[in-house]
């Protein structure tokens, strides 16, 4: 693949993402201005009242650009406004006034407010104001660590099996029905039972990503391994290698573009189950600030946290991307 050809396709995705940044800013002009006050109905004010918040805390609320469904939350945490001013104000309990308020009422954030709300946390990404206000960094550290533990433990046990389900066949013939059996099942479907031999969300969360990682590495090692020319093996053979010799030294070095394949495949899978997993076990990561931020109503925020999410899964593909390339080799 010659330089230009690359320098055409890279000029062609450039114009692509023009395009889809235009798109985006049209169908969301209109909302980009930021609101000084969202007046609250009668009905939202007898609501507010009845779950204990104050006519002058309702107010204030409103006129900083707050919706009622960010209020309604307000109230629900049973404190003043004097209270949650002394615990640093209510952008220090993941709720943001203005832009994120108008998104709210009017629907998507547009390309400025999402640049605006990115600025913001690329400046300081390693904030810590409380549990539910941390920066995007401490999220992407947490959730680079869960997947990273969770696919070095598949990485220790998948390569392994996969050179003995490939280097014999009674071992494959065996192995076949439990590999079918356990490779459909959804990832997320271990979790609950995680949990409940774990009792620890983290560790929980791990054994997810070594569910999910395991198998796309081992299937590929075992393929790869089946796959080395026989002559290779026979010429081993000749040398009398042994057998962990051949294995080291012939068929890993044949088998390794396979390998990286698999392990292409499975750091793909991981980062995705990652997201979803932190959704549902809470405390810090990625999947659990897109979904903090998503109740609290800054879609700006929940939409650049989806932009990282995808930057970071397109590096983890190139570092792998890159092995495979080395490893490679032509006859």
């Amino acid at each position: 693949m010659n330089v230009q050809f690359r320098l055409k396709a890279a000029v062609l995705s450039a114009l692509m993402f023009i395009v889809f940044v235009v798109l985006w800013h049209g169908l969301t002009f209109q909302q980009s201005h930021e609101t000084e006050g969202i007046p609250l109905t009668s009905e939202q004010s007898a609501l507010l009242k009845a779950s204990g918040m104050s006519e002058s805390d309702m107010q204030a609320y409103a006129a900083k650009g707050l919706v009622f469904e960010q209020i309604q939350q307000i109230a629900g945490l049973g404190l003043s406004s004097a209270d949650i001013d002394a615990a640093g104000g209510i952008e220090s309990f993941g709720f943001t006034t203005g832009g994120a308020a108008e998104e709210a009422k009017t629907g998507f954030p547009s390309p400025s407010l999402v640049w605006e709300e990115a600025y913001e946390q690329i400046r300081d990404p390693f904030y810590d104001k409380g549990p539910n206000d941390k920066g995007i960094g401490i999220q992407l550290k947490y959730s680079l660590l869960r997947v990273g533990a969770g696919f070095l433990l598949a990485v220790l046990v998948s390569i392994p099996a996969g050179f003995l389900i490939g280097m014999s066949p009674l071992v494959n013939l065996a192995f076949t029905p439990f590999v079918q059996i356990l490779k459909p099942i959804s990832p997320l479907a271990w979790l609950p039972v995680a949990l409940y031999i774990i009792k620890d969300s983290e560790k929980a969360s791990i054994f997810v990503i070594f569910v999910c990682s395991i198998w796309p590495m081992l299937l590929n090692t075992a393929f790869g391994v089946a796959s080395v020319k026989r002559d290779y093996i026979n010429i081993a053979r000749t040398l009398e290698l042994s057998k962990f010799r051949t294995a080291l030294t012939v068929i890993l070095p044949a088998a390794a573009p396979t390998i990286f394949t698999g392990m292409k495949i499975s750091i793909g899978i991981a980062w995705l189950v990652i997201v979803a997993a932190e959704m549902v076990i809470g405390g810090i990561g990625m999947g659990y600030f897109v979904w903090n931020e998503w109740n609290g109503l800054n879609l700006a925020s929940m939409i650049f946290a989806i932009f990282v999410i995808g930057i970071v899964g397109l590096l983890l593909d190139f570092v792998i991307g890159r092995l495979i390339a080395v490893t490679d080799y032509k006859e």
